[in-house]
C-alpha cells in the first residue's frame, strides 16, 4: 500500500505541475495530453483512455465507457474541467473503481484556481 501511496504523490505532482504551467480555463484533453507528458517524465507508466466494459450478469457489454488515464495499471484517473466537482462525478469514479477493480482513484478538476482545491482522492 505504501507503494501506492508514494504513487499518488507522484501523479497530484505531476497534476500541479501541469496546472501551474497551464492554469485554468483549458478544455480536458489538454490537460490530458499534459499530465500524460509529465507522468511519462516521471516515469510513471499510464494508458489512456481505457476501455471499461459494464459487466452485467456475467456479460461483458462494450458501453462505450472509457477511463481517462489509468496508471501504473492501479491508480484511475479521471479529469475534470468543470465549475464544481458535484456527487454525480464521484458516483462515476466509485463506479469506474468498481468495474475496474482498481483500489484507487483521482478525480482531478483542473479548472479550479488551486488545484489541491479540485482533487478528490478515492479508494476501495
Amino acid at each position: 500500500m505504501l507503494k501506492l501511496e508514494k504513487l499518488t504523490e507522484t501523479i497530484i505532482g505531476a497534476a500541479i505541475e501541469v496546472h501551474r504551467a497551464l492554469g485554468p480555463g483549458l478544455l480536458e484533453s489538454a490537460y490530458e495530453e499534459c499530465l500524460c507528458l509529465e507522468l511519462g517524465l516521471r516515469s510513471v507508466a499510464y494508458q489512456r483512455q481505457v476501455a471499461l466494459p459494464v459487466i452485467y450478469k456475467t456479460l461483458h457489454l462494450d458501453c462505450g465507457y472509457r477511463m481517462d488515464i489509468v496508471a501504473e495499471e492501479s491508480i484511475i484517473l479521471e479529469l475534470k474541467a468543470i465549475d464544481k466537482i458535484l456527487p454525480i462525478h464521484k458516483a462515476q469514479l466509485l463506479t469506474y473503481l468498481k468495474l475496474s477493480n482498481k483500489p484507487i482513484g483521482l478525480l482531478l478538476n483542473f479548472h479550479e484556481v488551486l488545484l489541491k482545491d479540485g482533487i478528490v482522492r478515492m479508494a476501495l
